[in-house]
């Protein structure tokens, strides 16, 4: 096994682990959506029985409706998504009454329906706000008003406009305030005071919330696991607010350059995901108001979790620009990144932060190189391993080192049963499967938890729609679609103790759990 680099700039973790990756949403509950309640701590309680360690999600911050709800989208690299909020917290608080929430209407348990839930949920949030102006001590909402102003202020007047100028992007918005004309956007705050007020409330709400859902998890030795997409969406708080750090054309405010990937064997055009490209030079010098946004962006993010994966890593070390005019990612080009002088820039902001790189697809040996140099845990997706032949390299055998997260399968790909099931998949990739699961194909999905589980990477993770065997329904997101995705949500009586005993089973079986006065001994 290959020996990595003797003083990575990122020490990593090296105990064997196992984790489930449910996003927020997906929880059950009474409500339509995941929230930061009570089930959060019943999921939790669930991991713990199971000897799970970590819990990884998907983006945290608020989506769009006319991006089908995307959490890789959003309107802010620091919100939180206020569909997240708890409303029986919001009674605990007096925000609220409670028996206002007894005529809630009946939500599917099963899927995210996005437009019902979320005029309901920001009706409540609205109602609260009226008793929180009235009569609501508001020292503790000031305190986080002042500590996070860097950005709160900037995203809670974004939105503001926003429902102003009808949900319009911020480039066609009156041009003095697309701008930032500094007088535009003083008589913009005194106009717009109240409506700036109630985002800001709404974001004290999801972080006070947050904050309690953390402190449960550190109590019950659960690590919390997010993402953050290495770009952020074109109208959004940060481009905004930030124009100087992004490649935009001058007159239209619209960016010069869009990020993707190139054609490759999954698509012939490649992949025009629109997003603009970072300036990362100015005058051939580092773009210091820039790594100023990263560093708060990532320090923003230490404060909320124990381990971050950075989605599209390999943009650090070179990325694909596309010239905006192009309709396809076919015509652009590898552009160098920051490389490692970007991490070290940032290391003393995100201390005691486990960063994973995203690091699938296409990647070149100086991407490994730069992963491997600064210390960063990989990924290895086995639903990838058995569609060619024994060099693949998502095939346990041929992991280099432990330092990695394998998983059955992320939430861009299809369930396990789901990929078993399908017709279009090669009947020579299920045979290498069951082959090297020595299996006949019954539980195909244990048969994956096994190889994760069993393979020298040091942390395992399964979505959970492949712990309880759900098929292609169940999927989270199918690339390359628009709509119908980021809708999956788990019913609680799927997960009984059955499961739970099976899964913490395995867990001992494979020494991927840790023993001390806190845990539960075997």
């Amino acid at each position: 096994m290959k020996k990595l680099t003797e003083e990575p700039l990122f020490p990593f973790e090296k105990k064997r682990r196992a984790g489930i990756l449910l996003h927020i949403s997906s929880l059950p509950g009474r409500f339509g959506i995941g929230q930061l309640g009570e089930k959060a701590f019943w999921f939790m309680d669930f991991l713990r029985e199971a000897r799970q360690s970590v819990w990884q999600f998907l983006p945290l911050g608020p989506t769009k409706s006319d991006l089908d709800h995307s959490p890789y989208m959003s309107s802010s690299a620091f919100a939180g998504n206020p569909l997240f909020i708890c409303p029986e917290g919001l009674a605990d608080m007096g925000l609220i009454e409670k028996s206002s929430l007894e005529d809630s209407p009946d939500f599917s348990p099963y899927l995210v329906e996005f437009q019902r839930v979320e005029p309901f949920l920001m009706d409540i949030l609205k109602r609260a706000y009226k008793t929180f102006s009235a009569s609501y001590t508001h020292g503790e909402f000031d305190y986080f008003w002042s500590e996070n102003a860097y950005w709160l202020k900037d995203y809670c007047l974004f939105m503001a406009l926003k429902e102003e100028y009808g949900q319009r992007p911020w480039n066609r918005w009156p041009y003095k305030l697309a701008i930032r004309d500094k007088e535009a956007l003083q008589k913009a705050e005194d106009r717009l005071s109240d409506s700036i007020r109630f985002h800001a409330f709404v974001q004290w709400l999801f972080f006070y919330q947050w904050d309690k859902l953390k402190k449960g998890a550190e109590r019950l030795g659960i690590k919390l696991f997010g993402d953050i997409p290495i770009y952020v969406a074109q109208d959004s708080a940060d481009v905004w607010a930030h124009q100087e750090c992004f490649e935009l054309d001058k007159e239209t405010l619209e960016p010069s350059v869009v990020a993707g990937v190139p054609p490759d064997y999954f698509s012939k055009t490649g992949q025009r995901w629109g997003n603009p490209i970072y300036k990362w030079k100015i005058d051939g010098k580092p773009n210091e108001s820039l790594y100023d946004w990263w560093s708060k962006r990532l320090s923003h993010m230490a404060k909320l979790l124990h381990i971050l994966r950075i989605d599209h890593f390999r943009g650090f070390q070179a990325y694909w620009q596309i010239p905006a005019s192009e309709p396809t990612a076919v015509n652009g080009k590898w552009v160098r990144g920051p490389g490692r002088y970007f991490f070290e820039r940032v290391k003393n902001v995100v201390n005691g932060l486990e960063i994973v790189a995203e690091d699938l697809g296409t990647i070149t040996r100086p991407v490994i190189r730069l992963r491997e140099e600064l210390g960063l845990a990989g990924m290895k997706v086995l639903i990838f391993a058995f569609g060619s032949d024994e060099r693949n390299l998502y095939l346990p055998h041929n992991y280099e080192h432990t330092n990695f997260y394998v998983y059955s399968g992320t939430h861009d790909n299809n369930t396990v049963v789901g990929w078993y099931l399908d017709p279009s998949v090669p009947e020579y990739a299920k045979e290498r499967v069951r082959r090297y699961a020595n299996s006949d194909g019954n539980r195909i999905h244990w048969d994956f938890l096994r190889l994760a589980y069993s393979s020298v990477a040091r942390t395992a993770i399964l979505p959970m729609q492949d712990v309880l065997g759900f098929g292609s329904d169940c999927r989270m997101n199918t690339p390359s679609t628009s709509q119908g995705n980021w809708r999956w949500r788990l019913a609680q009586r799927f997960v009984g103790d059955y499961i739970t005993a099976a899964l913490e089973s395995e867990t001992i079986f494979y020494a991927r759990y840790e023993s001390g006065k806190d845990s539960k001994e075997p």
